[in-house]
């Protein structure tokens, strides 16, 4: 867990995954909030710069596929700072078909509302999650602007959101 200095205690998820797709080596920076709404104005500062989004919500709890449009859906449009940035709306959980609350064709709808790309996976079984992750990169690898910039546009745009918001963060971090 990697745990930032902001005002109020929080922690995140921080992985690096390596996928070679086409012959080429690339690096995926995944930073998972974990859902945590009431850290919103923290959070929102991981949308910046983003190349990609995945959006997850549990196939089996209607109200994390409400949230997503109600909470962080609006959340990505008002802080995602890339206008070019792909983003997949994911259903999880399916390996639990029997306790189903979210059909697929409800979350294939939303993603096309919004314009996502859309999948659903088992985190617990593996299905699709590898999928997810090839699918979102290969979207991203046919944006020019990324192929060009790389990863200079995200550090641009983090060094400039410093210049407006010099505000000293304190705090601890979780255990």
């Amino acid at each position: 867990m990697i745990c930032p200095p902001p005002l109020v205690p929080l922690c995140v998820d921080f992985k690096v995954k390596q996928l070679t797709i086409g012959g080429k080596r690339l690096k995926l920076t995944i930073w998972d909030t974990a859902g945590q709404e009431r850290f919103g104005t923290v959070t929102s500062s991981y949308y910046r710069g983003a190349h990609g989004i995945i959006l997850v919500y549990d196939v089996t709890r209607r109200e994390t596929f409400t949230n997503l449009l109600d909470i962080w859906a609006k959340e990505v449009q008002l802080y995602s700072t890339n206008h070019e940035c792909i983003k997949i709306l994911l259903g999880n959980k399916v390996d639990r078909e029997n306790e189903r609350a979210v059909t697929r064709e409800e979350g294939l709808a939303l993603a096309q509302e919004h314009k996502y790309l859309f999948l659903e996976c088992s985190a617990k079984t593996k299905e699709n999650v590898h999928q997810c992750f090839k699918d979102l990169t290969l979207k991203i690898l046919e944006v020019p602007n990324f192929l060009e910039n790389g990863s200079t546009v995200v550090k641009k745009q983090i060094l400039e959101q410093k210049q407006v918001d010099p505000t000293p963060r304190g705090g601890g971090c979780c255990s």
